[in-house]
């Protein structure tokens, strides 16, 4: 009984003070914190347990300061589906979200500066073909033969007190070529699951249509194939997301490389020239213009 009790006991919010629900409770190295203020943190933040109160209130008010700059954000590029990646080439910044409506949603926004590294992660499965015997049993084929599918990640190294990666999914479902993982014998050609078209087929499935005869059904590897991964891997679907992946990795690299330069070229020291027009001993400002006459300066 006395576990029962204090399974029921109410809690107390160790951040904004409010009652904890049953279901509510998000644990802390030192506290509770509730489910909506646990709702407030960063979506990249994965160390909520291993946080302390102070913590967890430094962060909220990050997220807070954070809201302002969203405010501020102008897109002026878009990269990815689903998740996409979203740059303010004008102000230096981006932020990654999945949302529509991302004014609300309140995704960090990081300076370009803020990119230490990034890359395109493919994840390769493989998975069995096998065929049922006269008993409906599971056998496999000699030699054995495997489907692969392809998901692809983009992996955001960055510089940040509360993550130091952003990792995401371009695809939403993995790229396979819808090949079948189980026939109805040896000699059965798989086909696309749920019938209708594969690619390259000639037209549409009928039902009870056997699959060997269907316009787009044949041999899953034909000769002595054991698998589909050059055939995935050379697909229309895994050359787009291949590219997305690309696209994104490489616009993140190029303005986080530009603003470094940027930065280092205003730290250089700058050099006394003469000025073509005025003729003064001139130190160009900021412009590389002359601060006597304004003049364009060429070192």
């Amino acid at each position: 009984m006395a576990l029962f009790g204090k399974l029921f006991e109410k809690k107390e919010c160790a951040i904004c003070g409010g009652e904890i629900g049953l279901l509510g409770n998000r644990k802390l190295e030192d506290g509770n914190c509730c489910k909506n203020c646990a709702a407030k943190l960063s979506p990249w933040f994965s160390d909520r347990r291993q946080s302390t109160v102070e913590e967890i209130k430094e962060q909220l008010a990050y997220r807070e300061a954070n809201q302002e700059k969203v405010a501020a954000f102008r897109v002026t590029r878009t990269l990815g589906e689903g998740m996409k990646v979203l740059l303010d080439e004008d102000n230096g910044r981006f932020m990654v979200t999945s949302v529509r409506n991302w004014q609300e949603a309140n995704p960090d926004v990081l300076s370009f500066s803020d990119v230490t590294g990034c890359k395109l992660d493919i994840d390769e499965s493989k998975t069995e073909i096998q065929y049922k015997d006269a008993e409906g049993k599971r056998q496999s084929f000699s030699p054995r033969r495997y489907a692969f599918s392809y998901d692809f990640y983009i992996v955001i190294n960055v510089n940040n007190p509360y993550f130091n990666e952003i990792r995401f999914k371009l695809n939403g479902s993995s790229v396979d070529n819808d090949e079948e993982t189980l026939l109805d014998g040896p000699d059965a050609q798989p086909c696309v699951k749920g019938g209708g078209l594969r690619t390259g087929g000639a037209g549409p499935t009928r039902p009870g249509m056997p699959c060997s005869s269907r316009p787009g059904a044949r041999p899953f590897m034909g000769g002595s194939r054991t698998s589909n991964a050059d055939e995935v891997r050379s697909s229309m679907e895994y050359r787009q997301y291949e590219e997305m992946g690309c696209e994104i990795r490489d616009a993140l690299l190029q303005v986080r490389e530009q603003v470094r330069n940027e930065a280092a070229a205003a730290t250089a020291p700058k050099t006394a020239l003469t000025c073509p027009f005025c003729g003064a001993t001139t130190t160009p400002d900021a412009s590389g213009c002359c601060e006597f006459c304004g003049g364009a300066v060429n070192g």
